[in-house]
């Protein structure tokens, strides 16, 4: 499946560096090429709950028979930032079913994210992940009713 190949991709590009400050600063450097994300869509609908630092993940939805949600994200945290560039490398041009196909749990173990980051950053980092399974649902639900 196409979420496994691409999970499998990210997994790859961090276990290639082998100790956790070298992994730190390719996340830092994910985020970085992050694309700036309007400031109009930060809002408080937007924001998402449960994350320590600032964070907004907002969706756009391309139609198609399924459509594809795109994502945009922002955070005012160097490494929360880099965690969206993860994310987003996972879930960005996926169908709504294809993203709630996509086993984070085991993704984030394989990163080695749980014992590596504070236990704010991991609840903020599943925080992000159910607001992106919220999105996808939604969308989901919406393609049910047509």
């Amino acid at each position: 499946m196409a979420a496994d190949t691409r999970t499998a991709e990210v997994i790859d590009n961090f276990t290639f560096l082998d100790d956790w400050e070298d992994r730190f600063r390719y996340l830092i450097d994910l985020g970085r090429k992050l694309p700036p994300m309007d400031a109009a869509l930060k809002t408080e609908e937007t924001k998402v709950r449960g994350c320590t630092s600032q964070v907004w993940i907002v969706d756009t939805v391309a139609p198609g028979s399924p459509p594809i949600l795109h994502f945009q994200a922002d955070s005012d945290a160097h490494i929360v930032k880099g965690l969206i560039a993860v994310l987003l490398s996972i879930y960005d041009g996926r169908s709504p079913a294809e993203i709630l196909a996509v086993d984070i749990k085991s993704a984030i173990g394989e990163l080695g994210f749980a014992e590596h980051l504070s236990p704010n950053r991991a609840n903020g980092l599943f925080s992000m992940v159910e607001r992106i399974r919220q999105l996808a649902a939604k969308e989901a639900a919406g393609c049910a009713e047509t």
